[in-house]
């Protein structure tokens, strides 16, 4: 029901765009998210989009990620500019808020290496 794609070796100060797929009963009901997590780390929201499209980020990531969805298509975007390493993780998509009995896809990696 969720497909994320996109990701890719990078080097630092690239950019790379996500796509995300999902379910006409999820996109057309939730507000969405773009999350992320790194080897040894939690799982973590850095960018969200209401159906309406208003848009919130995480510290880490404003100025540097936009976030965006086309409610026609079920696809939500993440646009990276300026990558970072510490960027380095698997990207998944999901709904916003995720709970504990919310399936997740397979994510899709993004390294960001010279």
């Amino acid at each position: 029901q969720l497909q994320a794609s996109g990701g890719g070796l990078v080097q630092p100060g690239g950019s790379l765009r996500l796509s995300c797929t999902a379910s006409g009963s999820i996109f057309g009901t939730y507000a969405m998210g773009w999350y992320r997590q790194a080897p040894g780390k939690q799982r973590e929201l850095v960018a969200g989009i209401t159906r309406a499209g208003r848009t919130n980020y995480a510290d880490s990531v404003k100025g540097r990620f936009t976030i965006s969805r086309d409610n026609g298509k079920n696809t939500m975007y993440l646009q990276m500019n300026s990558l970072k390493p510490e960027d380095t993780a698997v990207y998944y998509c999901n709904k916003v808020p995720a709970g504990p009995r919310d399936v997740w896809g397979q994510g899709t990696q993004v390294t960001v290496s010279s």
